[in-house]
């Protein structure tokens, strides 16, 4: 969407030049649109509700991850415990415990961040930036082990029903599934959540039915599990002592940690949730921990009432139903078999579904990393789909090489998956304990309680897995993570210090600030007269930069400047109506600053305005219009130019201008791109016509 200003008019949105029909990347953008489907507007209420989830429908979409993990969890705890399976009881009690503490702490982080950010944000307003940067890259590298996990998994359940010797097209397979979601994403998440619904409820009841009959078909045992596993605990601590059999249950209940993965995906996403997002986000919460604690718990308890053992090439869970189904027949004909292809069939797809939560909420937590500068910016850009598209292609191809390098094996991946969740739950529930601690005037002491406890639970689960774990795969984890650490502090130790850069520049050539408004009569534009368009950006300096520039090396070749700003809808602006209205709101102040300049020297100008998620998309549309209003224009932009050109510096700056440029070439329009070497104050000056001192 464009909106062109001349003073204080508005233009009627039409289709940008490179959209038609025989515009040069026509045929790119029709097919595009085939596969993503129309462009939404941002600013059009109705896009925004079409987006937002309510409860029911952010369970599917956020909460499979977390249920999903009922067919890989349960099995890594069981296990764990070795031949000391006698002591499940004691798991299952304390699975469902865990599950139920976590969502309770997270419903506070739901209630204190109602915007969205969930780890990241607790860690980086309750502790501090630093402890945001390892949350949120902990949840980077946790949400593409989510979609390699999830992927993973669901092709070891589906390959349980297959004869062995089709190991080999495991990991293709995965391949193809993550770029089949991936592209589904790109349309938009509620688009992906209803498709995959079906599923989602078909796990629920399929393995809701299996865990019933299984525990019903041997309930007289029931009443003899726990007291038995107490007896059991007595005898073994006779052999191993107290300090072996806690050993072994906090062993096996570590390794077991992936059945909690996913309870923070609701407080990461409450931005994507239906008003009241608070009240929306908790009920999500409760349907995902109630559903999970039910589902883990049971299967649980079904592997020690069935006496389940492992089998080659198959889940613990497909010999589990395999043998409580194999007696199932009606008039003769036998129901196991059926029956087993159906609710694997169902696992495998809700896995996909799960990994659905890796394309929702690492885009998210890259998109808020990105904003606080630790990420490249672009990394909160929407696409015309409004959603983080770079974010989900990244994603996507994080989760792809994880799954070639570890070759599909899901016991690793979990181990990888496990340390970088509980990292962000211990990191989360201390900020939660630290704001508690703060407030505990004011709050609930519960409130405080239930943090603490929670972070006493992460904290040993972490740390039982770091040391269980770390020979078998953890420093591995540590390793990727901790690299990914020092990516971001140095892309914001970059941003920080161009930042003081452009502010210093600001403060030479735009002494009064941003406040400054036009003011007298405007002198009368010639349309036709010699015009320098000038493309600003956010920076109030830069963009002075070029219009001195632009006047001392032309004189008064130019009778009139137009003034170009597009305000970019990202994932901040788009986070409210008042966003988008502050959004307009400043980029109004921009374009009034340099109408004024221009006004208090005589010098004739217009300003056109823009809004939209593509931003050289938006700049080209307006570059068109101001083309055909004044025929004999030229187009300037800047150019940010360091010391040192490192390859983060091209990345991080200066892509929108040589983009214009190109585009503006193949329409025949004359473009400049003028150096700012904002490194060099003296240069800056220079280049501007301006003396210093």
């Amino acid at each position: 969407m464009a909106n062109t200003s001349n003073g204080t008019s508005s233009g009627p949105e039409e289709t940008p030049p490179d959209e038609r029909a025989d515009a040069p990347h026509g045929l790119r953008r029709r097919l595009r649109r085939l596969l993503f489907g129309r462009p939404l507007d941002p600013f059009q209420v109705e896009n925004r509700h079409k987006l937002l989830l309510a409860a029911v429908v952010a369970w599917i979409g956020l909460g499979a991850d977390g249920l999903s993990s009922a067919n890989y969890g349960p099995e890594e705890a069981f296990i764990g415990l070795g031949q000391h399976t006698q002591l499940a009881p004691f798991l299952v009690i304390a699975i469902a415990a865990t599950v139920l503490i976590i969502a309770l702490a997270y419903m506070q982080v739901i209630e204190l961040f109602p915007s969205g950010g969930g780890g990241y944000k607790v860690a980086s307003r309750l502790l501090h930036p630093y402890a945001g940067l390892v949350s949120g890259t902990a949840l980077v590298v946790d949400y593409s082990l989510t979609i390699a996990i999830s992927v993973s998994a669901g092709i070891d359940a589906l390959f349980s029903l297959m004869p062995l010797g089709f190991e080999a097209f495991q990991v293709p397979t995965g391949l193809v599934l993550i770029a089949l979601l991936a592209m589904m994403n790109l349309r938009g998440a509620k688009e992906t959540i209803v498709v995959l619904a079906p599923i989602f409820f078909g796990f629920l009841i399929t393995h809701g039915v299996l865990v019933v009959f299984g525990i019903v078909a041997h309930a007289d045992r029931m009443p003899g599990l726990l007291p038995g596993a107490v007896q059991d605990a007595a005898v073994l601590s006779a052999e191993i002592g107290w300090g072996g059999v806690i050993a072994t249950l906090v062993q096996a209940y570590a390794v077991g940690a992936g059945t909690y993965t996913g309870i923070e995906a609701v407080s990461n996403n409450v931005n994507v949730l239906a008003e009241p997002r608070v009240r929306t986000g908790q009920r999500t919460m409760w349907l995902m921990a109630v559903s999970l604690a039910f589902t883990a718990g049971g299967i649980l308890l079904l592997y020690l009432l069935w006496d389940v053992r492992h089998e080659p090439g198959r889940t613990l869970n497909a010999t589990t139903f395999a043998i409580l189904m194999a007696d199932w027949t009606l008039g003769g004909v036998a129901l196991g078999p059926p029956f087993l292809w159906i609710a694997m069939l169902f696992a495998a797809a809700l896995l996909l579904v799960a990994a659905n939560t890796g394309f929702l909420g690492g885009p998210a937590v890259m998109a808020n990393m990105a904003l606080d500068r630790w990420l490249p910016y672009s990394f909160a850009h929407l696409s015309t789909r409004l959603v983080t598209e770079r974010g989900i292609l990244l994603m996507a191809a994080a989760a792809a090489g994880l799954l070639i390098v570890t070759g599909g094996n899901t016991a690793l991946i979990v181990v990888l998956y496990s340390i970088n969740v509980f990292v962000t739950f211990v990191l989360s529930l201390a900020g939660l304990c630290a704001y508690g601690m703060r407030h505990r005037a004011e709050r609930p002491k519960r409130r405080l309680a239930i943090a603490f406890l929670g972070f006493v639970v992460a904290l040993g689960i972490l740390i039982g897995l770091i040391f269980s774990k770390f020979a078998e795969g953890g420093w591995l984890t540590l390793v990727i993570t901790g690299g990914l650490i020092a990516l971001c502090y140095a892309i914001k130790r970059h941003y920080v210090r161009t930042r003081a850069l452009l502010k210093a520049i600001e403060g030479e050539l735009c002494p009064k600030g941003r406040k400054a408004r036009p003011t007298g009569e405007p002198p009368v534009v010639d349309r036709d007269a010699p015009t320098a368009v000038i493309l600003l950006g956010d920076s109030l300096g830069v963009g002075m930069h070029t219009l001195l520039a632009v006047r001392r090396m032309f004189g008064k070749q130019f009778q009139t400047f137009v003034f170009i700003a597009v305000g970019e809808v990202d994932a901040a602006s788009y986070g409210g109506v008042v966003a988008l209205r502050n959004l307009e709101q400043e980029v109004g102040a921009r374009l009034g600053y340099f109408q004024a300049f221009c006004r208090d020297r005589g010098i004739a100008s217009e300003t056109y305005a823009g809004f939209g998620t593509d931003l050289v998309q938006e700049l080209t549309t307006l570059a068109d219009r101001v083309h055909a209003d004044f025929p004999n224009s030229v187009f300037f932009a800047a150019r940010l130019v360091f010391s040192r050109d490192r390859w983060f510096s091209r990345i991080l700056h200066n892509q929108a201008p040589m983009a214009m440029q190109r585009r503006l070439h193949l329409q025949g329009l004359p473009m400049m791109i003028l150096p700012v070497r904002v490194e060099d104050r003296e240069a800056v000056l220079r280049s501007a016509g301006v003396a210093s001192g």
